[in-house]
Protein backbone atom coordinates (compact mmCIF):
# COMPACT_ATOMS: atom_id res chain seq x y z
CA UNK A 1 0.00 0.00 0.00
CA UNK A 2 1.65 3.41 -0.99
CA UNK A 3 1.85 5.47 2.32
CA UNK A 4 3.12 8.77 3.09
CA UNK A 5 6.94 9.32 5.02
CA UNK A 6 6.88 8.93 8.58
CA UNK A 7 7.30 12.49 9.10
CA UNK A 8 4.09 13.53 7.37
CA UNK A 9 2.34 16.03 9.39
CA UNK A 10 -1.57 15.09 9.57
CA UNK A 11 -3.96 17.47 11.27
CA UNK A 12 -6.93 20.12 11.52
CA UNK A 13 -6.48 23.97 10.62
CA UNK A 14 -8.12 26.85 12.73
CA UNK A 15 -8.32 30.47 13.02
CA UNK A 16 -8.16 32.70 16.24
CA UNK A 17 -11.43 35.02 16.12
CA UNK A 18 -13.56 32.02 14.22
CA UNK A 19 -13.35 29.77 17.26
CA UNK A 20 -11.92 30.96 20.71
CA UNK A 21 -14.75 33.13 21.57
CA UNK A 22 -14.22 35.51 24.74
CA UNK A 23 -13.92 38.39 22.60
CA UNK A 24 -13.73 40.96 25.27
CA UNK A 25 -12.22 38.52 28.34
CA UNK A 26 -8.65 37.96 29.47
CA UNK A 27 -7.64 41.21 28.37
CA UNK A 28 -7.91 40.95 24.53
CA UNK A 29 -9.13 44.10 22.51
CA UNK A 30 -10.99 44.31 19.63
CA UNK A 31 -9.82 43.69 16.29
CA UNK A 32 -11.70 44.90 13.01
CA UNK A 33 -13.67 41.43 12.71
CA UNK A 34 -15.59 42.70 16.36
CA UNK A 35 -16.22 45.80 14.57
CA UNK A 36 -16.83 44.71 11.22
CA UNK A 37 -19.50 42.09 12.74
CA UNK A 38 -21.37 44.69 14.61
CA UNK A 39 -22.25 46.63 11.32
CA UNK A 40 -26.11 45.86 10.28
CA UNK A 41 -26.02 43.16 6.94
CA UNK A 42 -22.23 42.73 7.43
CA UNK A 43 -22.64 39.03 8.37
CA UNK A 44 -25.27 36.63 6.93
CA UNK A 45 -26.86 35.13 9.70
CA UNK A 46 -25.48 38.04 12.16
CA UNK A 47 -24.01 35.75 13.71
CA UNK A 48 -20.17 37.08 15.37
CA UNK A 49 -16.57 35.54 17.18
CA UNK A 50 -17.97 36.88 20.34
CA UNK A 51 -18.64 33.25 21.74
CA UNK A 52 -18.03 31.22 18.26
CA UNK A 53 -17.14 27.98 19.87
CA UNK A 54 -15.90 28.90 22.89
CA UNK A 55 -12.40 27.59 22.59
CA UNK A 56 -10.64 29.76 24.78
CA UNK A 57 -12.55 28.28 27.49
CA UNK A 58 -12.45 25.07 26.19
CA UNK A 59 -9.27 24.21 24.52
CA UNK A 60 -8.05 21.52 26.61
CA UNK A 61 -11.43 19.81 25.56
CA UNK A 62 -10.75 20.32 22.24
CA UNK A 63 -7.10 18.94 22.62
CA UNK A 64 -8.64 16.07 23.90
CA UNK A 65 -10.95 16.04 20.62
CA UNK A 66 -7.51 16.37 18.54
CA UNK A 67 -5.93 13.29 19.91
CA UNK A 68 -8.61 11.00 20.12
CA UNK A 69 -8.29 11.94 15.82
CA UNK A 70 -5.22 10.63 16.00
CA UNK A 71 -3.69 14.20 14.70
CA UNK A 72 0.04 14.02 14.80
CA UNK A 73 -0.30 18.12 14.23
CA UNK A 74 -2.47 20.86 15.05
CA UNK A 75 -2.57 24.49 13.31
CA UNK A 76 -4.05 28.04 14.70
CA UNK A 77 -3.49 31.23 14.67
CA UNK A 78 -2.53 33.55 17.79
CA UNK A 79 -5.00 36.83 18.41
CA UNK A 80 -3.05 39.80 17.78
CA UNK A 81 -5.26 41.80 19.77
CA UNK A 82 -5.31 38.93 22.83
CA UNK A 83 -1.15 39.60 22.58
CA UNK A 84 -0.93 43.59 22.42
CA UNK A 85 -4.57 44.75 22.86
CA UNK A 86 -4.18 48.09 21.04
CA UNK A 87 -1.24 46.20 18.54
CA UNK A 88 1.50 48.63 18.21
CA UNK A 89 5.12 48.28 19.14
CA UNK A 90 5.03 50.85 22.06
CA UNK A 91 1.79 49.64 23.09
CA UNK A 92 1.38 47.36 26.90
CA UNK A 93 1.49 43.54 26.02
CA UNK A 94 -1.09 41.82 27.72
CA UNK A 95 0.70 38.76 30.14
CA UNK A 96 -2.82 36.41 30.12
CA UNK A 97 -3.01 35.84 26.13
CA UNK A 98 0.94 34.87 26.46
CA UNK A 99 0.03 32.62 29.12
CA UNK A 100 -3.31 31.26 27.41
CA UNK A 101 -1.12 30.67 24.23
CA UNK A 102 1.80 29.02 26.29
CA UNK A 103 -0.83 26.67 28.01
CA UNK A 104 -2.06 25.42 24.71
CA UNK A 105 1.20 24.57 23.23
CA UNK A 106 2.27 22.39 25.79
CA UNK A 107 -1.23 20.99 26.03
CA UNK A 108 -0.83 20.15 22.28
CA UNK A 109 2.83 18.69 22.79
CA UNK A 110 1.75 16.68 26.10
CA UNK A 111 -0.43 15.27 23.38
CA UNK A 112 2.27 14.06 20.65
CA UNK A 113 0.25 16.93 18.23
CA UNK A 114 2.66 19.30 16.92
CA UNK A 115 1.91 23.23 16.59
CA UNK A 116 1.58 24.98 13.81
CA UNK A 117 1.36 28.25 14.50
CA UNK A 118 0.05 31.38 12.00
CA UNK A 119 0.62 34.52 13.32
CA UNK A 120 -2.03 36.56 11.21
CA UNK A 121 -5.41 35.37 10.44
CA UNK A 122 -7.24 39.10 8.78
CA UNK A 123 -8.19 39.87 12.77
CA UNK A 124 -6.17 43.39 12.55
CA UNK A 125 -6.13 45.22 16.20
CA UNK A 126 -8.95 47.80 15.39
CA UNK A 127 -6.14 50.05 17.36
CA UNK A 128 -3.86 49.68 14.25
CA UNK A 129 -6.86 50.98 11.81
CA UNK A 130 -7.75 53.49 13.66
CA UNK A 131 -4.64 54.90 14.27
CA UNK A 132 -3.06 55.30 11.59
CA UNK A 133 -5.33 53.00 8.55
CA UNK A 134 -3.84 49.45 9.59
CA UNK A 135 -2.25 47.96 6.08
CA UNK A 136 -2.72 51.01 3.90
CA UNK A 137 0.70 52.69 6.25
CA UNK A 138 3.39 50.88 4.58
CA UNK A 139 5.69 52.55 7.24
CA UNK A 140 3.84 51.69 10.39
CA UNK A 141 2.40 48.40 9.90
CA UNK A 142 5.67 46.78 8.85
CA UNK A 143 7.13 47.89 11.91
CA UNK A 144 3.99 46.92 14.36
CA UNK A 145 4.05 43.66 12.66
CA UNK A 146 7.32 42.72 13.41
CA UNK A 147 7.01 43.67 16.86
CA UNK A 148 4.10 41.55 16.90
CA UNK A 149 5.73 38.47 15.10
CA UNK A 150 9.22 39.42 17.39
CA UNK A 151 6.73 38.80 20.69
CA UNK A 152 5.91 35.61 19.75
CA UNK A 153 9.12 34.39 18.41
CA UNK A 154 10.55 35.26 21.97
CA UNK A 155 7.05 33.99 24.20
CA UNK A 156 6.54 31.01 21.85
CA UNK A 157 9.92 30.13 20.02
CA UNK A 158 11.37 27.41 22.73
CA UNK A 159 8.46 25.41 21.78
CA UNK A 160 7.21 26.24 17.95
CA UNK A 161 9.01 25.30 15.35
CA UNK A 162 6.70 25.83 12.54
CA UNK A 163 5.52 29.15 11.52
CA UNK A 164 2.91 30.72 8.90
CA UNK A 165 3.28 34.90 9.08
CA UNK A 166 -0.12 35.44 6.90
CA UNK A 167 -3.00 33.63 5.75
CA UNK A 168 -4.92 34.36 2.82
CA UNK A 169 -3.43 38.05 1.80
CA UNK A 170 -5.60 37.68 -1.31
CA UNK A 171 -8.21 37.72 1.37
CA UNK A 172 -6.71 40.24 3.40
CA UNK A 173 -6.39 42.70 0.46
CA UNK A 174 -9.29 41.92 -1.89
CA UNK A 175 -12.30 41.04 -0.34
CA UNK A 176 -11.56 43.55 2.58
CA UNK A 177 -10.52 46.54 0.38
CA UNK A 178 -11.34 45.80 -3.19
CA UNK A 179 -14.87 44.31 -2.39
CA UNK A 180 -15.73 44.88 0.87
CA UNK A 181 -17.16 41.93 2.03
CA UNK A 182 -14.78 41.14 4.55
CA UNK A 183 -13.44 42.87 7.24
CA UNK A 184 -12.66 46.08 7.14
CA UNK A 185 -14.66 46.31 4.39
CA UNK A 186 -13.46 48.74 1.61
CA UNK A 187 -14.47 48.98 -1.57
CA UNK A 188 -11.66 50.83 -4.01
CA UNK A 189 -9.53 49.88 -7.33
CA UNK A 190 -6.33 50.66 -5.73
CA UNK A 191 -6.29 49.86 -2.41
CA UNK A 192 -6.47 46.29 -2.37
CA UNK A 193 -2.52 46.36 -4.17
CA UNK A 194 -1.25 48.74 -1.56
CA UNK A 195 -2.67 46.08 0.92
CA UNK A 196 -1.40 42.80 -0.75
CA UNK A 197 2.41 44.78 -1.40
CA UNK A 198 2.40 45.70 2.20
CA UNK A 199 1.52 42.54 3.90
CA UNK A 200 4.45 40.57 1.54
CA UNK A 201 6.87 42.96 3.33
CA UNK A 202 5.51 42.59 6.71
CA UNK A 203 5.59 39.41 5.87
CA UNK A 204 9.21 39.39 4.34
CA UNK A 205 11.03 41.25 7.52
CA UNK A 206 9.07 39.40 9.95
CA UNK A 207 10.79 36.09 8.44
CA UNK A 208 14.15 38.67 7.89
CA UNK A 209 13.58 38.98 11.69
CA UNK A 210 13.27 35.50 12.52
CA UNK A 211 16.70 33.78 10.54
CA UNK A 212 18.91 36.49 12.06
CA UNK A 213 17.83 36.17 15.18
CA UNK A 214 15.90 33.01 16.29
CA UNK A 215 16.01 30.00 13.66
CA UNK A 216 19.92 29.80 14.85
CA UNK A 217 18.81 29.61 18.32
CA UNK A 218 15.35 27.91 18.26
CA UNK A 219 15.78 25.89 14.63
CA UNK A 220 12.17 25.77 12.96
CA UNK A 221 11.08 26.93 9.75
CA UNK A 222 8.61 29.76 8.37
CA UNK A 223 6.75 30.76 5.55
CA UNK A 224 3.58 32.38 4.40
CA UNK A 225 0.13 29.77 3.20
CA UNK A 226 -2.43 31.37 0.07
CA UNK A 227 -5.55 30.21 -1.40
CA UNK A 228 -5.54 28.86 -4.71
CA UNK A 229 -7.70 26.56 -7.00
CA UNK A 230 -6.64 24.46 -10.03
CA UNK A 231 -7.22 26.65 -13.12
CA UNK A 232 -8.45 24.84 -16.29
CA UNK A 233 -9.94 26.09 -19.26
CA UNK A 234 -13.30 26.01 -20.10
CA UNK A 235 -12.20 24.58 -23.39
CA UNK A 236 -9.59 24.21 -26.39
CA UNK A 237 -9.93 28.20 -27.40
CA UNK A 238 -6.80 30.08 -27.33
CA UNK A 239 -8.46 32.75 -25.54
CA UNK A 240 -9.34 30.60 -22.68
CA UNK A 241 -6.30 28.76 -22.39
CA UNK A 242 -4.65 32.13 -21.89
CA UNK A 243 -7.28 32.97 -19.54
CA UNK A 244 -7.19 29.97 -17.12
CA UNK A 245 -3.20 31.05 -17.39
CA UNK A 246 -4.05 34.43 -16.17
CA UNK A 247 -5.81 33.45 -13.74
CA UNK A 248 -3.21 31.47 -12.03
CA UNK A 249 -0.75 34.34 -12.21
CA UNK A 250 -3.30 36.92 -10.39
CA UNK A 251 -3.99 33.55 -8.02
CA UNK A 252 -0.65 33.31 -7.68
CA UNK A 253 1.79 35.99 -8.84
CA UNK A 254 -0.12 39.27 -6.72
CA UNK A 255 -2.65 38.90 -4.48
CA UNK A 256 -1.28 36.02 -2.54
CA UNK A 257 2.31 37.60 -3.45
CA UNK A 258 4.24 34.27 -4.20
CA UNK A 259 5.55 35.38 -7.48
CA UNK A 260 7.72 37.97 -5.48
CA UNK A 261 8.34 35.97 -2.83
CA UNK A 262 9.64 33.38 -4.92
CA UNK A 263 10.97 34.65 -8.17
CA UNK A 264 11.64 38.59 -7.20
CA UNK A 265 8.78 40.00 -9.76
CA UNK A 266 5.48 40.73 -10.49
CA UNK A 267 4.06 38.22 -13.42
CA UNK A 268 4.22 40.42 -16.96
CA UNK A 269 0.35 39.72 -17.08
CA UNK A 270 -0.80 41.05 -13.98
CA UNK A 271 1.19 44.26 -14.68
CA UNK A 272 0.00 44.99 -17.89
CA UNK A 273 -3.88 45.11 -16.33
CA UNK A 274 -3.05 47.35 -12.92
CA UNK A 275 -0.38 49.29 -14.45
CA UNK A 276 0.66 51.82 -11.95
CA UNK A 277 -1.32 51.36 -9.66
CA UNK A 278 1.05 48.11 -8.84
CA UNK A 279 3.38 49.52 -5.99
CA UNK A 280 7.17 49.05 -6.72
CA UNK A 281 9.48 47.03 -4.26
CA UNK A 282 13.15 49.27 -3.77
CA UNK A 283 16.17 47.44 -4.53
CA UNK A 284 16.34 46.74 -0.86
CA UNK A 285 12.96 45.49 -0.21
CA UNK A 286 12.91 42.74 -2.87
CA UNK A 287 16.43 41.94 -1.79
CA UNK A 288 14.55 40.71 1.23
CA UNK A 289 11.12 39.68 -0.38
CA UNK A 290 12.85 37.06 -2.57
CA UNK A 291 13.20 33.69 -1.12
CA UNK A 292 11.52 34.39 2.20
CA UNK A 293 9.49 31.46 2.72
CA UNK A 294 10.75 28.23 3.29
CA UNK A 295 7.74 26.16 2.14
CA UNK A 296 4.87 26.69 0.26
CA UNK A 297 1.48 26.95 2.02
CA UNK A 298 -1.66 25.99 0.27
CA UNK A 299 -4.96 26.70 1.00
CA UNK A 300 -7.29 24.66 -1.90
CA UNK A 301 -10.99 23.90 -2.24
CA UNK A 302 -11.74 23.19 -5.17
CA UNK A 303 -10.99 23.56 -8.87
CA UNK A 304 -12.42 26.03 -11.54
CA UNK A 305 -13.27 26.16 -15.33
CA UNK A 306 -11.64 29.49 -16.70
CA UNK A 307 -13.10 31.85 -19.63
CA UNK A 308 -12.14 34.64 -20.91
CA UNK A 309 -14.00 38.04 -20.19
CA UNK A 310 -15.71 39.39 -16.66
CA UNK A 311 -16.06 42.50 -14.87
CA UNK A 312 -13.08 41.50 -11.68
CA UNK A 313 -9.49 42.95 -12.25
CA UNK A 314 -8.70 40.92 -9.06
CA UNK A 315 -9.06 37.75 -11.06
CA UNK A 316 -7.86 38.99 -14.12
CA UNK A 317 -10.73 39.90 -15.87
CA UNK A 318 -12.04 36.13 -16.13
CA UNK A 319 -14.53 34.37 -15.18
CA UNK A 320 -14.67 31.06 -13.50
CA UNK A 321 -17.86 28.30 -13.01
CA UNK A 322 -17.70 24.19 -12.32
CA UNK A 323 -20.15 23.47 -14.96
CA UNK A 324 -18.39 21.86 -18.49
CA UNK A 325 -19.77 22.68 -21.67
CA UNK A 326 -21.75 19.53 -22.01
CA UNK A 327 -23.66 20.56 -18.91
CA UNK A 328 -21.99 18.31 -16.67
CA UNK A 329 -20.52 19.93 -12.97
CA UNK A 330 -16.57 18.87 -12.27
CA UNK A 331 -17.59 17.28 -9.07
CA UNK A 332 -19.98 16.78 -5.89
CA UNK A 333 -21.50 20.43 -5.22
CA UNK A 334 -21.36 21.42 -1.71
CA UNK A 335 -22.48 24.49 -0.18
CA UNK A 336 -22.37 28.16 -1.41
CA UNK A 337 -19.56 29.94 0.58
CA UNK A 338 -18.60 33.49 0.55
CA UNK A 339 -14.74 32.39 -0.88
CA UNK A 340 -15.85 29.93 -2.97
CA UNK A 341 -18.04 26.91 -3.73
CA UNK A 342 -17.13 23.66 -2.85
CA UNK A 343 -16.66 20.84 -5.86
CA UNK A 344 -15.13 17.76 -4.91
CA UNK A 345 -12.36 17.16 -8.02
CA UNK A 346 -9.44 15.14 -6.78
CA UNK A 347 -7.43 15.50 -10.03
CA UNK A 348 -7.73 19.11 -10.19
CA UNK A 349 -5.56 18.83 -6.57
CA UNK A 350 -3.61 16.48 -7.94
CA UNK A 351 -2.58 18.61 -10.66
CA UNK A 352 -2.40 21.90 -8.88
CA UNK A 353 0.31 20.07 -6.43
CA UNK A 354 2.22 18.85 -9.45
CA UNK A 355 1.94 22.70 -10.98
CA UNK A 356 3.29 24.70 -7.90
CA UNK A 357 6.20 21.97 -7.43
CA UNK A 358 7.75 22.63 -10.70
CA UNK A 359 6.96 26.20 -10.83
CA UNK A 360 8.13 27.17 -7.35
CA UNK A 361 10.69 24.09 -6.35
CA UNK A 362 9.35 24.67 -2.46
CA UNK A 363 8.15 21.81 -0.01
CA UNK A 364 4.06 22.14 0.11
CA UNK A 365 1.96 22.36 3.11
CA UNK A 366 -1.63 21.92 2.40
CA UNK A 367 -2.90 24.24 4.82
CA UNK A 368 -6.14 24.23 4.48
CA UNK A 369 -8.84 21.51 2.60
CA UNK A 370 -12.38 20.97 3.14
CA UNK A 371 -15.91 20.14 2.13
CA UNK A 372 -18.74 22.12 2.82
CA UNK A 373 -22.16 19.55 2.98
CA UNK A 374 -25.10 21.53 1.22
CA UNK A 375 -27.72 22.78 3.92
CA UNK A 376 -26.18 20.91 6.84
CA UNK A 377 -26.83 24.32 8.77
CA UNK A 378 -30.62 22.78 8.70
CA UNK A 379 -29.99 19.18 9.29
CA UNK A 380 -30.74 17.77 12.18
CA UNK A 381 -27.80 16.48 14.32
CA UNK A 382 -28.49 12.87 13.06
CA UNK A 383 -28.08 14.25 9.57
CA UNK A 384 -25.48 16.29 9.93
CA UNK A 385 -23.47 13.17 11.31
CA UNK A 386 -23.57 11.21 8.77
CA UNK A 387 -21.74 13.78 6.32
CA UNK A 388 -21.09 11.52 3.47
CA UNK A 389 -20.31 13.88 1.04
CA UNK A 390 -17.73 15.29 3.06
CA UNK A 391 -16.12 11.80 3.37
CA UNK A 392 -16.25 10.97 -0.70
CA UNK A 393 -14.32 14.64 -0.82
CA UNK A 394 -11.69 13.56 1.60
CA UNK A 395 -11.23 10.18 0.75
CA UNK A 396 -10.76 11.72 -2.98
CA UNK A 397 -8.23 14.17 -1.72
CA UNK A 398 -6.11 12.39 0.23
CA UNK A 399 -6.03 9.93 -2.31
CA UNK A 400 -5.18 12.77 -5.28
CA UNK A 401 -2.58 14.06 -2.42
CA UNK A 402 -0.72 10.59 -2.53
CA UNK A 403 -0.70 9.85 -5.92
CA UNK A 404 1.40 13.49 -5.92
CA UNK A 405 3.58 12.04 -3.53
CA UNK A 406 4.34 8.72 -4.58
CA UNK A 407 3.84 8.44 -8.28
CA UNK A 408 4.48 12.45 -8.83
CA UNK A 409 7.55 12.81 -7.21
CA UNK A 410 5.65 16.07 -4.76
CA UNK A 411 6.68 17.29 -1.35
CA UNK A 412 4.16 17.62 -0.21
CA UNK A 413 4.79 17.45 3.92
CA UNK A 414 1.78 17.98 5.66
CA UNK A 415 -1.88 18.39 5.23
CA UNK A 416 -4.52 19.63 7.28
CA UNK A 417 -8.30 19.74 7.16
CA UNK A 418 -10.45 22.58 7.58
CA UNK A 419 -11.55 22.08 10.48
CA UNK A 420 -11.34 20.31 13.20
CA UNK A 421 -14.80 21.84 15.13
CA UNK A 422 -18.11 23.43 13.75
CA UNK A 423 -17.15 27.07 14.77
CA UNK A 424 -18.87 30.10 13.08
CA UNK A 425 -17.87 28.01 9.92
CA UNK A 426 -15.16 24.95 9.05
CA UNK A 427 -12.38 21.32 12.59
CA UNK A 428 -15.07 22.63 14.09
CA UNK A 429 -17.80 24.78 11.38
CA UNK A 430 -15.56 27.97 12.03
CA UNK A 431 -17.17 31.77 11.61
CA UNK A 432 -17.13 31.94 7.96
CA UNK A 433 -16.63 35.46 8.54
CA UNK A 434 -19.66 37.33 6.33
CA UNK A 435 -21.26 33.69 5.90
CA UNK A 436 -22.06 33.31 9.98
CA UNK A 437 -22.48 29.83 10.96
CA UNK A 438 -24.49 29.01 7.30
CA UNK A 439 -21.33 27.25 5.57
CA UNK A 440 -20.10 24.50 7.71
CA UNK A 441 -16.79 22.41 6.79
CA UNK A 442 -16.14 21.39 10.00
CA UNK A 443 -15.66 17.44 11.00
CA UNK A 444 -17.50 17.98 14.33
CA UNK A 445 -20.51 19.09 14.80
CA UNK A 446 -20.77 21.68 17.74
CA UNK A 447 -24.28 22.63 19.39
CA UNK A 448 -24.06 26.09 20.15
CA UNK A 449 -26.41 26.06 22.33
CA UNK A 450 -24.56 23.94 24.76
CA UNK A 451 -20.96 24.11 23.34
CA UNK A 452 -21.09 19.75 23.34
CA UNK A 453 -18.91 18.14 20.27
CA UNK A 454 -20.32 15.13 18.13
CA UNK A 455 -17.79 14.13 15.81
CA UNK A 456 -18.98 13.21 12.55
CA UNK A 457 -18.70 10.31 10.30
CA UNK A 458 -15.86 12.20 8.78
CA UNK A 459 -13.65 12.79 11.62
CA UNK A 460 -13.95 9.13 11.99
CA UNK A 461 -12.78 8.08 8.54
CA UNK A 462 -9.84 10.30 8.48
CA UNK A 463 -8.94 9.31 12.08
CA UNK A 464 -8.17 6.03 10.65
CA UNK A 465 -7.03 7.13 6.85
CA UNK A 466 -4.32 9.43 7.87
CA UNK A 467 -2.86 6.80 10.21
CA UNK A 468 -3.11 3.96 7.81
CA UNK A 469 -1.17 5.84 4.63
CA UNK A 470 1.67 7.59 7.05
CA UNK A 471 4.77 4.94 7.79
CA UNK A 472 5.49 4.17 11.02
Amino acid sequence: MAQFPQDFAWGFATASYQIEGSASTGGRGPSIWDTFCQLPGKIRDGSSGEVATDSYRLWKEDVALLKSYNVNAYRFSISWSRLIPLGGRDDPVNPEGIAFYRSLIKELLTNGITPYVTLYHWDLPQGLHDRYGGWLNKEEIVKDYVNYAKLCFDSFGDLVKNWITHNEPWVISCLGYQKGIFAPGHKSNTEPWIVAHNAILAHAYAVKLYREQFKPIQGGQIGITLDCHWQMPYDDSPENIEAAKRGIDFKLGKIPSHDPIYKGYYPERVKQIIGDRLPVFTEEEIAVVKGSSDFFGLNTYTSQLVREGGTDETNGYTTVGHTRPDGTQLGTIGAKNICVVSIAHPPGFRSLLNYLWKTYQKPIYVTENGFAVKNEHQMSLAEALRDQDRIEYFEGYANAMLQAVTEDDVPVHGYFGWTAVQCLNHLMNTHRRADGYEARFGVTYVDYATQKRYPKESALFLSKWFPEHIKT
